[in-house]
């Protein structure tokens, strides 16, 4: 048996209380792409387009929209 092991790097979900994220990054989702999972919460979909402005409801992560 083999084992694969992935050379992208990863960031620790549910570490920083603030992201800034771009419009690459809609539609946004937290945890994002590139977080571990295996510790985090499920993904849920933030509504950030209008407002520049979201915050998840299970880990309290804001998100800022930089234009």
């Amino acid at each position: 048996m083999t084992t694969h092991q992935t050379t992208a790097k990863r960031v620790q979900s549910n570490t920083e209380s603030h992201y800034t994220v771009t419009l690459d990054d809609v539609p946004l989702a937290c945890p994002m792409p590139g977080m571990h999972l295996w510790n985090s919460h499920p993904r849920v979909f933030l509504p950030i387009e209008k407002s520049g402005w979201a915050k998840c409801p299970y880990c309290s992560a804001e998100y800022t929209l930089s234009r």
